[in-house]
């Protein structure tokens, strides 16, 4: 296992055959854990402001609560590469606004590489940030913002039969070769289904890994930590298989460590 992970090491990791793992995390012990597990990326997302903090819109996470888990993280890894989200609003403002935010995450936040959300709508700002030295994880793919420009209602977005329509795969794919030809390292697709996904996977020679909607036909996975482990109150009631149920041990931790207080007991810790 190497001792730090570099892009071209994850880009020969694709050559190989190899598969790249990552994690989502928004916390210094989190990324600490993982780092220590040995993920290859650790992806500080703005799915933080959905996910840990109550937000209902990730669009609401601003500028400097970005930095603010981009320097958590990275005060957490010593080893994975460690990517952090534009947040709205800079890319979407003008070029400009773009490489300034981007600048500050990796100088002020230690992020090794920038994630471009709906990086094909905006291949100029893609192709600034790497002409200025900036490391662009770029993501693409089926989302409520981007399904209708494939003809896709918003309801069947998820769907096997949206991930398999062979326009959508092909424009997923043409997509997918301006975002290399523009300079990024690597694209997170975002609901690929195993037909576009393999046809993108096999049209461009930088790494595709994928979130939500991914599968074993990417050349990686990159999962939130905090799903991987069931730490949130919905996987107290949920059916769906976790790597652990953090919440519901938590849960009996919790109603242990009330029991002994109200007998008077020394609690534990």
């Amino acid at each position: 296992m190497p001792d730090k992970i570099t892009i071209p090491l994850l880009q020969q990791m694709k050559r190989d055959g190899g598969k790249i793992a990552g994690v989502v995390a928004w916390d210094t012990p989190m990324a600490k854990i993982a780092d220590r597990a040995g993920v290859d990326l650790v992806s500080v997302g703005d799915s933080v402001g959905v996910n840990l903090w109550g937000h209902d819109d990730p669009l609401q996470v601003t500028m400097d609560e970005m930095l603010i888990v981009c320097k958590a993280v990275r005060r957490g890894v010593t080893r994975a590469l460690v990517s952090c989200d534009l947040p709205y609003g800079p890319v979407q403002q003008s070029v400009d606004a773009a490489l300034a935010a981007s600048r500050r995450l990796m100088r002020e936040g230690g992020a090794d590489m920038i994630k471009v959300d709906a990086a094909a709508d905006y291949p100029d700002a893609v192709r600034a940030l790497v002409e200025a030295g900036v490391p662009v994880f770029a993501q693409f793919g089926l989302t409520p913002q981007t399904a209708a420009k494939f003809g896709i209602p918003y309801s069947a977005q998820n769907s096997p039969q949206a991930q398999a329509a062979p326009e959508a795969a092909a424009k997923l794919v043409e997509e997918a070769k301006l975002l290399e030809a523009c300079g990024a390292c690597m694209l997170d697709f975002t609901n690929s289904g195993p037909v576009a996904g393999a046809a993108v996977t096999q049209a461009v020679s930088i790494p595709v890994l994928g979130g939500f909607g991914g599968g074993p036909w990417l050349d990686g996975r990159v999962r939130l930590a905090h799903t991987a482990i069931g730490y949130h109150d919905k996987w107290l009631d949920s059916k769906t298989d976790t790597y652990v149920n953090t919440a519901k041990a938590a849960l009996g931790a919790f109603q242990a460590l009330i029991a002994d207080v109200r007998a008077g007991k020394q609690i534990k810790g």
